[in-house]
Parts: structure tokens; sequence; C-alpha cells
């Protein structure tokens, strides 16, 4: 296998018009590689073709068009290996009701042609923190638990690549920490992770490496620094030591007062370099009583990237 866990190619998916409607694109050409042993965030606004990548992935889709290859396995010479190379935990909670979470892995396992002998139900359930329940039927589980059954459903094959899409969507704070603390002890034995989530934040702080798309296209793919980078506007925020009657004034500089009463300076770092910010501060007779900067953060190279198209 290449160091990439997987390696996209001219990958398209158009969906046929309902009703005479002309044919829908959802992806348009990507191209993309992920790191094997990464966290890879795969963001983009709704409707950008991020679940049909994904879906594509899990084979749950039939692509139009390109060549898909995971784990080392082209998709359409060796579909099965391909598909058993990777584990989604989806968004939707589709879970059978009437399963305890025991019984639900074992049939998932069964699913995958893993035997009986090679079975870690048990070691997957204590991961997920669900032990204690493990023979209650699934809907008798509170929301946060049907998520962390959908994570343990996910790993029963030993997959080397897991997908999350949407994983904390509407769960809480503590089943959010929870949720990560596995993330990363799996990532650290080894497994490739991939994640679409709205939470910016979590993409910034969980993530090595992060594809933005947007209208079926990869509009960005770097490093998380270098997506940070990206933009080098940042925000000199100072608090003077009594109100301000003059607002400071120079080129390159926009001034924004607070409502705590501090002046918000934002600059271009590469043109404007923050001496010249504190030069128009004082010429404007302000004494600063302190001052810290702001830089932009993984939300403002989003939204960069996907507003103008």
């Amino acid at each position: 296998m290449s160091q990439n866990a997987i390696e996209i190619r001219g990958l398209k998916k158009t969906y046929a018009g309902s009703r005479g409607a002309a044919p829908k694109p959802a992806l348009n050409g990507v191209d993309l590689d992920i790191p094997a042993g990464s966290v890879f965030g795969l963001l983009g606004p709704n409707g950008a073709g991020k679940s049909t990548l994904i879906n594509i992935l899990a084979g749950l889709v039939v692509k139009t068009a390109g060549q898909v290859t995971i784990w080392g396995f082209d998709q359409d010479v060796n579909p099965r290996q391909s598909r058993a190379s990777i584990g989604v935990m989806p968004q939707e909670l589709n879970l059978d009701p009437f399963f305890a979470p025991r019984a639900a892995l074992e049939v998932q396992a069964g699913l995958y042609g893993v035997p009986k002998s090679q079975r870690r139900s048990d070691e997957i359930l204590r991961l997920v923190g669900l032990e204690d329940k493990a023979e209650a039927y699934a809907r008798t589980l509170s929301g946060g638990m049907r998520r962390r059954l959908l994570l343990a459903k996910a790993l029963v094959h030993q997959p080397h690549i897991l997908v999350l899409d949407e994983p904390t969507a509407g769960v809480d704070i503590e089943l959010r920490q929870m949720l990560w603390e596995n993330v990363r002890q799996l990532n650290q034995q080894g497994m490739t992770v991939i994640l679409t989530t709205h939470y910016l934040e979590e993409a910034e702080e969980m993530c090595d490496e992060i594809a933005i798309i947007n209208s079926g296209e990869v509009v960005a793919r770097d490093s998380t620094a270098n997506l940070l980078d990206r933009l080098d506007t940042k925000t000199m925020i100072i608090h003077p030591d009594q109100d301000v009657t003059t607002l400071p004034d120079a080129p390159g500089i926009e001034v924004e007062p607070r409502a705590d009463g501090s002046l918000a300076l934002t600059y271009h770092s590469d043109d404007t370099p923050a001496e010249a910010v504190l030069e128009a501060v004082r010429g404007a007779g302000i004494r600063i009583r302190d001052v810290k900067t702001e830089q932009a953060d993984l939300q403002d190279v989003f939204l960069e990237l996907t507003r103008s198209r």
C-alpha cells in the first residue's frame, strides 16, 4: 500500500433529475489524497458534496466516473476488500430498536464475515462506555448512547479507516469529550480518521490536514496550520486608559469600537507591520492600558473560501 489511506482521482457523481429536470452534478472531478495514519477533516457547506463522497467511499453510492482506491484496493477491482478497509459512523441514528448493543455488534460482525473467534464485541463496548448496557434494547438507550453504539458498529471489522460523519451533532459536552478521547486513542493505534463536522473549532483542534469542498469541488486542501496561514488578517485589541474621542486613522487599518470600550484594529500583517498600527493609535492621542492580538481561525478561512462560489 502507498503512504495514502485513500486516493481519489477524477471522481464525479451526477444524480438524474426528477420529472424531466436537468441532471444534478454532486461531485465535479474530485482529486484527493488522504494520508495513512492522519486525522483528516472533510469540510464544506450543506450541499457541497461531502455526503456523496462519503457514501461512495462506503460503497453505498455508485460513482459516475473516476477512480477510488481504499487502503491500496481499487474500488472497482476489489470492491469487497476496499469496503472492508473502511468503517463509517453515520450521522443518522439508524439502529434496530429491538437489538441490544452486544447483539447488534455480533450481527454487524457477521455481515462483514468476521469469524466468531475474532470478534471483539465486549472490548468495543468497553471502549465506547456501553459495557453496562450490553443487554439493553437499543430503544431504551439515550441519544448519546446510541451515538456510541454507532461508533462501536463501525469498528467491529477492525477497519484501517474510520469515517465520522458529523459525530457530535446535537450531543452534550461530556459525550463529545469521550468521543474525541476514543478517536485520539484509535488514531494513536494507527487508524486513519476522516471527520466531517460543522463545528470548525473541532476540526481545528483535531485534524492534521483538511480539505474544503464546495459545489462538488475541492477548493482547498492543506495542513490545518497552512490553511490558517492563508489569511494573514490580524486584529489588535487596544484597551485605552480613558475614553477615546478620536479614532486612529491610517492606510490599511480598519478600526471598530467595541462595547467594552476597547478598539479592534484589523490589518493585513503582510502589508502593515504591527508597529504601524501602534503608531496610528499613539497618533490619535490614545494611551494604551492593555493590548492583545487575534488571528484568523478556521471559520474565517472556511468563509473566505466558500462565500464567493
